[in-house]
């Protein structure tokens, strides 16, 4: 009996590119939780993740959305800084819970050297937990604690005073200057680190 071509429907996931089904099925075999981090414009998420037979389960999670109203961060939420401390706010969580090493998982995205995906990253290690990664796809930590960011300020502090109000008046109008970001970073690291400590 003749047959005509035969066509398989992908997956509702795939087809929406969402996931990949290869890619995951690597993490699956691989035993190790994955670590996932999405962002958005404005927020970073980080979730440690362990696939089982009923579905995907959290062993540790942490939004860039805490900062603000958990620890009193001025900074911006979708920046280099805010998704190192929520990479560290994770780790730390995911520590407490005995996990002592993860797979990177960015998902559909194609990240560049030094980007917000690695920013968190390095956090979520400094924590304390073995993740295999190439040393030289890090941010350096001027970048992290956002020197860059404080050396435009100043540098547009300088020659145009209206373009600076404008371009970080939400700093401003919580109190921040821009200027002051690394200094505000290496407090409310301080601060994360030391209030989940007691928690252990």
């Amino acid at each position: 009996m003749a047959e005509g071509p035969s066509y398989n429907v992908p997956f509702r996931r795939r087809r929406e590119g969402k996931t990949n089904y290869r890619l995951r099925e690597g993490f699956i075999l691989s035993g190790l939780p994955r670590l996932v981090i999405r962002g958005s414009l404005k927020h970073i998420a980080v979730q440690l993740v362990k696939a089982e037979v009923i579905g995907d389960k959290v062993l540790a999670s942490a939004h860039s959305k805490e900062l603000l109203k958990d620890y009193g961060w001025g900074g911006g939420c979708g920046n280099l800084p805010a998704a190192y401390l929520t990479g560290l706010l994770c780790g730390y969580r995911a520590a407490a819970k005995g996990v002592e090493e993860a797979i990177l998982d960015v998902g559909l995205q194609t990240p560049s050297k030094g980007a917000r995906i690695f920013a968190a990253l390095k956090g979520f290690i400094d924590a304390g937990i073995e993740v295999p990664h190439d040393v030289g796809i890090l941010p350096d930590d001027s970048r992290v604690e956002g020197k860059h960011i404080a050396d435009y300020a100043a540098a547009l502090a300088s020659s145009d005073k209206e373009l600076y109000s404008r371009t970080f008046s939400e700093r401003l109008s919580v109190g921040l200057s821009p200027e002051e970001l690394p200094k505000h970073f290496s407090e409310l690291k301080e601060k994360i680190i030391s209030s989940l400590k007691k928690q252990e």
